[in-house]
């Protein structure tokens, strides 16, 4: 008949008053348990691997900013290596850190008053070195000999 509904399935049960119900189904089917074990299956499985690709990733990271600082460096050597190839700068090294003069110049050292050059007080005498105290024990072993006549 047009406009008429079935039912594919029968009507609900309704229990009698003083019937309790004993079975009551789960809500955790056969499938969402499989499901959730293959889930935690696949993260037991993959934590190492990825635990493994994030370190070398760090890794990797690390060794790109060495490999920088060493470009880096190699870049300032080659620019120091360069100006060591000036004569002008050779000569300024020499001046600033060696003293050097130019021939018909006059060489001066200020003194700056800070009392580095001083001896510290309460120091006794200072000491000679060894090899100092060894050559004047020959030079008066030898000027006695000297005077022995011999």
């Amino acid at each position: 008949m047009p406009g008429t509904y079935v039912r594919s399935h029968p009507p609900p049960r309704t229990q009698p008053p003083g019937e309790a119900t004993v079975f009551r189904r789960s809500r955790l089917t056969g499938r969402a348990a499989l499901l959730v074990l293959v889930l935690c299956s696949l993260v037991v499985a993959l934590a190492y691997p990825i635990r493994a690709y994030v370190s070398q990733r760090s890794d990797i990271a690390e060794q790109r900013r060495e490999a920088e600082t060493a470009r880096e460096a190699v870049q300032r050597l080659r620019q120091e290596k360069a100006r060591w190839q000036d004569p002008a700068y050779v000569r300024q090294q020499a001046r600033r850190h060696l003293h050097y003069v130019m021939p018909g110049e006059t060489g001066y050292t200020v003194v700056d008053g800070t009392g580095a050059g001083r001896p510290r007080a309460g120091r006794g005498p200072v000491q000679r070195p060894w090899y100092e105290a060894i050559w004047s024990g020959l030079d008066s072993a030898d000027a006695r000999r000297g005077a022995a006549g011999g």
